[in-house]
C-alpha cells in the first residue's frame, strides 16, 4: 500500500510563480498541491476548508508578508508546518521567519530535488534550512554565530522530541510524559538522552534554557 501524499498548500503574490510552483510540486512523488493562493488574506479561511501537511508561503507580499502569514497560521492551527520560499536570504528576515515559527527556509532558486528534500525532511518532523542561508547567517558578525548553531541542532529534533521538551519544561516527570504521550518511561528517559545530546547540553536545566532562549516551548 502506498503512503497518502504530503498535502501542501502555495502562497505567492504572482501567478505565474504559483503557476510554475503548482506544476513542480505535482512532479515530486508523493506531494500533492491542493490548493493555490495569490492573496495571503484567503489562507485561513482555505485551511479551514482543506486538509493540508505544508504550507509553503513566499516572504515578501501585499497584505501580510510571510512572517505575518505564519504568525497568523501557527497561533490558529499550532501543528501546521510552513516552509518559506523566497529570494529573500537577508539575515534578519530568515530570524524573523525562524521566530515565527518556520520549519524550513529555501530559495526560489532551488532545484526540483532540493524542494523535495525539504518538503519530506519538514513532513517528517525536522526543520531544513538550505545551504545558502546557513552561509548569508555564517558570514555575518560572529554575534550571529549562535543563531546558526541553534538552527542546525534544532533542525537534528523530530516531533516527539520537541513535544517531551514542552512537557519537561512544564515540569512533568519522565512517568507524566510517559503516561501523556502514551509510551514507556524508559522511551521517555531515551528520548531525554538523545534531547540533550542533539542540543549539546549536560543536563535537564541546560535544556530548558536553550528551549526558552529560542522560543522552543513556544513552537
Amino acid at each position: 500500500m502506498s503512503k497518502s501524499p504530503i498535502k501542501v498548500m502555495l502562497v505567492d503574490d504572482h501567478q505565474i510563480i504559483l503557476d510554475s510552483l503548482g506544476l513542480l510540486f505535482n512532479m515530486i512523488d508523493q506531494v500533492e498541491v491542493v490548493a493555490t493562493t495569490s492573496d495571503s488574506r484567503e489562507v485561513l479561511d482555505l485551511i479551514k476548508k482543506i486538509n493540508i501537511d505544508i504550507l509553503i508561503t513566499d516572504f515578501s507580499m501585499p497584505y501580510m508578508n510571510g512572517v505575518q502569514l505564519t504568525l497568523a497560521v501557527k497561533e490558529q492551527f499550532p501543528s501546521l508546518k510552513v516552509i518559506m520560499l523566497t529570494v529573500a536570504d537577508e539575515v534578519g528576515a530568515i530570524q524573523d521567519a525562524y521566530r515565527a515559527g518556520i520549519a524550513g527556509y529555501i530559495m526560489k532558486k532551488a532545484d526540483r530535488q532540493e524542494l523535495e528534500l525539504a518538503v519530506k525532511t519538514v513532513a517528517a518532523g525536522q526543520m531544513y534550512f538550505n545551504k545558502e542561508v546557513m552561509k548569508s547567517i555564517l558570514t555575518q558578525e560572529p554575534a550571529h554565530h549562535d543563531d546558526l548553531h541553534a538552527m542546525e541542532k534544532l533542525s537534528q529534533l523530530t516531533k516527539r522530541e520537541i513535544e517531551i521538551i514542552k512537557l519537561i519544561a512544564q515540569e512533568y516527570s519522565s512517568a507524566e510524559i510517559a503516561e501523556q504521550l502514551f509510551i514507556s518511561v524508559g522511551t521517555v528517559e531515551t528520548h531525554r538522552h538523545n534531547i540533550m545530546r542533539k542540543l549539546d547540553v549536560k543536563n535537564v536545566i541546560g535544556m530548558i534554557k536553550f528551549a526558552l532562549k529560542y522560543d522552543l516551548v513556544k513552537a
